[in-house]
């Protein structure tokens, strides 16, 4: 089974940086892509940034430019730096894993608890 583990979240001001750690553990944990999720009060869960198995990355348009998802493989471990934070960057952010399971691509998702990073006015 995968364990996810995330650290790094807290509170910081407007135009801060914050850096958040993702470390993947257990059998298949190695080798699949992961990403970055947040889910601020009252609203839905949505991507903030990906990483393939490969390197390749996505973000969310709203954090493009300001966030920066990297994975040290040796590690097994993701990680986000977030600059020039604003107040609406504020949620809890969860780390995500996709497994590949079978030869026809089917995933297994995988999330670690969360945590929570708060930018103040």
């Amino acid at each position: 089974q995968v364990h996810l583990v995330e650290s790094g979240g807290g509170l910081v001001q407007a135009g801060g940086s914050l850096r958040l750690s993702c470390a993947a553990s257990g059998r298949g944990s190695g080798g699949n892509a992961m990403g970055w999720y947040r889910q601020a009060p009252g609203k839905q869960r949505e991507l903030v940034a990906r990483i393939s198995s490969g390197g390749s990355t996505n973000y969310a348009d709203s954090v493009q430019g300001r966030f920066t998802i990297s994975r040290d493989n040796a590690k097994n471990t993701v990680y986000l730096n977030m600059n020039s934070l604003k107040p609406e960057d504020t949620a809890v952010y969860y780390c995500n894993l996709e497994r590949v399971v079978n030869v026809e691509g089917a995933t297994r998702v995988f999330w670690g608890q969360g945590t929570q990073v708060t930018v103040s006015s």
